[in-house]
């Protein structure tokens, strides 16, 4: 009876009915839709983000919307329940260090692969709203102002189709360009309004915005020379992070890095997989499979 009680009480005081049941149902389609684990202490947080989606609907309670998304007719909901619990923090230059690694380190060679007519790749996995990929665009076009001409691009991919909508605009306020020199920000950004500004031409005609479940399938053909998945394999349990990081290595060509938040670890089978280079940087193995 203890366990019937705790199943029926209110996790959070609100509006709608919020129990232990309904919050595992969500939990387990979160983790199975996107690889992300919630623990019971992110209730409040659940029940905050999705009680807009409850009010939109026009539903009566989280029960009713467990059953909505839990459907086959749930499907677009679905996608608007993980875009509301995924977290969407970033920047421009987020972790600046890797951004200078990069300039100093890895990209004069592959411009040169570039110049001489190869092909050259970089992939902003978990993108969010644009501000890593185009913070990559610049340092390359810092180096190499004519990238454009060349057979250089970046993906950039995120599980939440407005966050992908969002950098493919490449539109941001004031506020969001922290981070963005003076130089930088008369360089590449152009002024659309008060407190707006638009990502140049330069700088969108070197990036390609897809949405990508980074558990899902990768349909990506070619290596990358380039990977940063930062701060958001954090989310995912072991168990999925020791899946992901290897299929990053399969990506990645010869000696190719790999860059991570300051907060994530590599564990299974990628420790083999790469080599420790800079701080949350790695070196692909080229002595590996």
């Amino acid at each position: 009876m203890t366990a019937l009680r705790k199943d029926s009480v209110s996790l959070v005081e609100g509006e709608f009915h919020f129990t232990l049941e309904d919050f595992k149902r969500l939990a387990a389609i979160m983790h199975a839709d996107a690889g992300i684990a919630l623990p019971e202490s992110k209730a409040t947080l659940v029940y905050s983000r999705l009680a807009k989606r409850l009010r939109t609907l026009g539903l009566e309670s989280f029960r009713d919307y467990c059953a909505l998304v839990a459907g086959s007719e749930g499907a677009d909901e679905r996608v608007q329940m993980l875009a509301a619990l995924t977290t969407n923090v970033t920047r421009f230059f987020r972790e600046p260090h890797h951004f200078e690694h990069m300039k100093q380190h890895v990209l004069p060679p592959l411009m040169e692969v570039a110049r001489r007519g190869g092909r050259v790749r970089l992939w902003s996995a978990a993108c969010s709203s644009g501000q890593e990929p185009y913070s990559m665009a610049m340092t390359v076009l810092s180096l190499m102002p004519e990238a454009g001409q060349y057979d250089l691009k970046i993906l950039a991919t995120d599980i939440d189709p407005n966050m992908v909508a969002a950098g493919r605009a490449g539109l941001y306020r004031q506020e969001h360009l922290d981070g963005v020199s003076q130089e930088q920000l008369r360089k590449f950004f152009i002024p659309v309004g008060p407190d707006k500004y638009q990502a140049s031409e330069a700088l969108q005609d070197l990036v390609a915005f897809r949405e990508l479940n980074l558990i899902g399938p990768w349909p990506m053909k070619g290596d990358f020379q380039v990977i940063m998945c930062r701060n958001v394999v954090i989310y995912f349990d072991e168990e999925t992070q020791a899946r992901v990081w290897p299929r990053f290595a399969a990506c990645l060509e010869g000696n190719g890095r790999l860059y991570i938040g300051h907060s994530e670890r590599l564990n299974g089978p990628a420790v083999d997989l790469f080599e420790p280079e800079a701080i949350t940087t790695y070196r692909r193995n080229a002595r590996r499979p």
